[in-house]
C-alpha cells in the first residue's frame, strides 16, 4: 500500500529544521557529528511534524540487547527499590526471550546527545524509558530514528506504547479509605508537577474528596518522591491546615518522611493523623507504625515492558495499565 502523500517526509523535517537533507540524516542516523543546536533543531522538527521513519524489518541478526534507561540521578536508582523492583522483572522477560538487557540511568535535566546516539546507533534493538518528564522528548528521538520504545509509565503521546499502574484509581481508593473511616480534613504530599505519574494520583486524591462532597483546604504540598521531601511537605501542610486529621502522600519513601514529622511532634498515628501511602515497598512493612499502603505490580510492570516492547517492534502500538490495591496495615 502507498504511503499516504501528506506524510511528512525527510525534506520536510531539514526545511523547518533550516538544514540540508543530508544533514537531517546525518543527526537522525547519528552517522556523523553535529552540533548541540543542530540535533536540537532537527529533533524539534521531528517532533513538530510528526515524522516518523521507515525502520527495515527486524530480523534475527540484530544486536540481541534492549534497553532500560532510568531517568534519574545514581544515588537515587541505587537507593529507591521501586527500580530494583522493577529490574527483577524486566530481567526477566529478558532472559526468556533470549535478550540482553541493557541498564543505562540519565539525570533528567542533563544534555542527551551521547545517550541519544548510543541508543540509535544499532546497539539495541528496542528501549523501555523509565521515569521521563511530560515532554517525552528522548521517546521522540529514539522512535524518529526508526528503534522501538515503550514508556513505564504513562506518555502523552497518543501513538507511544506505555505500561503503567493504575496510579489515579490507586489514590482515589486510597483516600476513600481515609473517607470511610471518618476522616474529614485530608492533606495530600503530591510529586513534581511535571511528572504524569505526580498527576494522575493528584488527580485521584481530588476525585475522591469531590465524589464525598469534601474540599481541600491549601492541603496540596509536593515532594520530589523522597523521604526528606516528605518532612519538608508534611511540616508545610502542619502549618497550612493545623487540624488536618489524614494525610495521602504519593509514594511510601514520602509517607516515611511525614510520620517521621508527626512522630518527632508527638503527633498520634493514626489516632491524630493518618498515613497512607503509594508502593508498598518493602519498607512499608518496617515503619512505625506499620504503613498503609496501595500496591502497584512494579515486577510485572518491568515484564510487561519488555514484552511489549518485543510486540513494538513488529509495528504494535499498545496501552497497558495494571491494577492497583489497597494494604490495609497500621497507619489508616
Amino acid at each position: 500500500m502507498a504511503a499516504p502523500s501528506n506524510r511528512p517526509r525527510l525534506a520536510d523535517v531539514a526545511r523547518r529544521a533550516g538544514v540540508s537533507v543530508a544533514t537531517a540524516s546525518r543527526v537522525l542516523n547519528r552517522s556523523a557529528p553535529v552540533t548541540v543546536d543542530v540535533v536540537v533543531r532537527v529533533e524539534q522538527a521531528v517532533a513538530d511534524l510528526g515524522y516518523v521513519r521507515q525502520r527495515v524489518p527486524h530480523t534475527p541478526r540484530g544486536s540481541g540487547a534492549v534497553s532500560l534507561v532510568v531517568f534519574d540521578d545514581m544515588l537515587r536508582y541505587q537507593r529507591d527499590s521501586f527500580y530494583a523492583r522493577l529490574l527483577v522483572g524486566a530481567e526477566r522477560a529478558a532472559v526468556r526471550a533470549g535478550l540482553e538487557l541493557v541498564v543505562l540511568t540519565a539525570l533528567r535535566h542533563a544534555p542527551r546527545e551521547s545517550l541519544l546516539r548510543y541508543l540509535c546507533g544499532g546497539h539495541v534493538d528496542g528501549v523501555v524509558m523509565v521515569g521521563m518528564r511530560a515532554d517525552a522528548a528522548p521517546a521522540r528521538s529514539v522512535r524518529a530514528a526508526g528503534v522501538p520504545v515503550i514508556c513505564l509509565g504513562r506518555s502523552e503521546l497518543a501513538d507511544l506504547s506505555y505500561v503503567d499502574a493504575d496510579n489515579q484509581g490507586g489514590a482515589r481508593q486510597a483516600v476513600g479509605h481515609l473517607i470511610t473511616s471518618g476522616r474529614r480534613s485530608i492533606a495530600t504530599i503530591a510529586g513534581p508537577r511535571d511528572m504524569l505519574v505526580a498527576g494522575d494520583r493528584l488527580a485521584g486524591y481530588q476525585e475522591a474528596l469531590t465524589d464525598a462532597g469534601l474540599e481541600p483546604d491549601r492541603a496540596v504540598a509536593r515532594g520530589d518522591f523522597t523521604a526528606a521531601s516528605g518532612e519538608h511537605a508534611m511540616l508545610r501542610l502542619l502549618d497550612r491546615s493545623p487540624h488536618l486529621d489524614a494525610v495521602f502522600a504519593a509514594s511510601d519513601l514520602m509517607a516515611l518522611g511525614a510520620l517521621r514529622v508527626l512522630r518527632r511532634l508527638r503527633v498520634r498515628v493514626p489516632d491524630q493523623v493518618a498515613v497512607v501511602g503509594f508502593d508498598d515497598a518493602a519498607l512499608a512493612q518496617h515503619t512505625m507504625p506499620l504503613l498503609t499502603t496501595v500496591r502497584q505490580p512494579v515486577e510485572e510492570m518491568g515484564a510487561r515492558a519488555v514484552q511489549e516492547l518485543l510486540a513494538a517492534r513488529a509495528g504494535a502500538c499498545r496501552t497497558i495499565v495494571l491494577p492497583t490495591s489497597l494494604v490495609v496495615r497500621e497507619s489508616a
